[in-house]
């Protein structure tokens, strides 16, 4: 993995979350609300997952020996301990969490360099183990995790008759020069 590919799924993801909110914004509280049965429960609980988790990942990437400033001011926010934790009550809250937290990512990504994603990261799981995983692959499934559930987003949002739009990571990709 290269930090291109970092700085790519960093503006992917703020692309995707900019579109899922304004779509998911045209439903009203009550159809955001709704428990459609899924994983999460509704759009709500889990646009609201996909923030718990890159917060706790971000939180995590935050303690990675190359001291990423850019995650230093997420020491000031949520803390979650359980990946269905509410973090707000309110969408408007939410939605502007999100907008942070996107913010937040393309900064780190810019950070990124070729070493740190050599190193390891220690950290402690949810369920309270010590872990030392190999970084790179860790940012990978960090953009696959926001992916997977997005997708579900996507699918409950259509379910009330909004289109989400293009979601490909192909409608970033710069075309080649020979």
């Amino acid at each position: 993995m290269a930090p291109e590919f970092t700085q790519l799924m960093a503006h992917y993801n703020q692309w995707m979350n900019q579109r899922m909110y304004e779509a998911a914004s045209r439903l009203g509280t009550e159809l955001l609300m709704k428990d459609q049965g899924a994983f999460f429960g509704s759009v709500f609980g889990t646009l609201q997952h996909i923030a718990v988790a890159d917060t706790i990942w971000l939180l995590r990437f935050a303690t990675h020996p190359g001291g990423f400033a850019s995650l230093r001011p997420l020491q000031n926010g949520p803390k979650p301990t359980a990946l269905n934790q509410p973090l707000f009550a309110h969408w408007a809250d939410l939605q502007a969490y999100r907008q942070q937290l996107d913010a937040t990512l393309v900064a780190w990504s810019q950070e990124i360099q070729p070493a740190h994603l050599a190193q390891p990261l220690h950290y402690t799981n949810m369920a309270g183990v010590k872990q030392c995983k190999a970084f790179a692959p860790l940012v990978t499934h960090f953009f696959n995790h926001q992916t997977h559930h997005r997708g579900q987003a996507s699918t409950l949002i259509h379910q009330f008759g909004v289109d989400v739009g293009v979601t490909d990571l192909l409608a970033l990709i710069p075309d080649a020069v020979d």
